[in-house]
């Protein structure tokens, strides 16, 4: 299991900012070709790019491509696609359609550099009134997604919404992506962006949010909002030795023939018992097994 508590964006044409990036501690750096590049740098931003993940670096590499209905799409895709590459970010999809088109164009990218069919992550970013009405579909089709994320900014612009600080506006959205990816059988979405940079409690606040609605990261805009994303999206100490408990507990009373148990005034069952499962896992993950 590789932990997916945050997705840090960056600047393609910041050389200096994506020698820093990686040092961040974010689980995955987005290197960006969309939004954060002024349309006469973005041919010369692919190359900059590549060789940023060409150097070593600890976390994931993903690069945002441009948007499929863009004159720059299947150029970023063309450039970008090689080893060093662990992942695509689609931005404004739409549709399973808008999906497929560009997995087709990976895959036959992916023979054509020789690289295992399905090897890089193509992840797509629902943020759009028509996206969200099609989250479902893009969510099952096709053997490469493995999660959805969302774009709160586009989305909220799309539907005229005003983005407050509390983000009720945006529940239903995220219920909703939420509901698709577990409907697809696919792992929990990716959480969107928060833009005020210098409002940390908030940020915090909406990353707890985020967790509370079922997603199990967030999307990034500064190195600053990684450690609250991840004290958000991490299970703490004990949290993780709580849901051990649970299944310790669980196993010993299942030998015994039951399946439904009180630990500390807690009912347990096989659902609550998954649960614990899946925060020892996480935990595991970040930690290892040994703390």
């Amino acid at each position: 299991m590789q932990p997916s508590r945050t997705f840090l964006f960056v600047p393609g044409n910041h050389p200096r900012k994506l020698e820093k990036v990686f040092d961040a501690g974010a689980d995955a750096v987005i290197i960006d070709l969309e939004d954060a590049v002024a349309i006469a740098e973005k041919p010369a931003t692919r190359a900059i790019a590549v060789a940023a993940l060409k150097k070593p670096h600890q976390s994931r590499g993903y690069i945002r491509v441009n948007a499929l209905d863009t004159e720059f799409c299947f150029q970023d895709l063309h450039m970008i696609v090689g080893p060093w590459l662990d992942g695509i970010v689609l931005p404004k999809v739409e549709s399973a359609t808008d999906y497929l088109t560009a997995e087709w164009m990976l895959s036959n990218l992916e023979r054509d550099n020789g690289l295992p069919q399905g090897s890089i992550d193509l992840m797509p970013i629902i943020e759009t009134a028509q996206g969200l009405a099609a989250a479902r579909e893009i969510a099952n089709c096709g053997k490469r997604i493995k999660r959805l994320s969302f774009g709160a900014g586009d989305y909220t612009r799309d539907l005229n919404l005003q983005w407050t600080f509390a983000e009720d506006e945006i529940a239903s959205a995220r219920s909703e992506i939420v509901l698709a990816s577990r409907l697809a059988n696919i792992e929990p979405p990716i959480d969107t962006v928060f833009i005020h940079i210098k409002e940390h409690e908030h940020f915090a606040a909406s990353a707890r949010k985020g967790r509370e609605f079922g997603f199990q990261g967030k999307l990034c805009i500064h190195p600053n909002q990684v450690e609250a994303s991840h004290a958000a999206y991490t299970p703490t100490d004990a949290e993780a030795e709580w849901a051990q408990k649970i299944i310790d507990s669980f196993v010993a009373a299942e030998r015994e023939g039951s399946a439904s148990i009180q630990v500390d005034g807690y009912f347990v069952d096989y659902p609550i018992v998954e649960k614990a499962e899946r925060i020892v896992e996480l935990y595991q993950a970040v930690y290892g097994s040994e703390r």
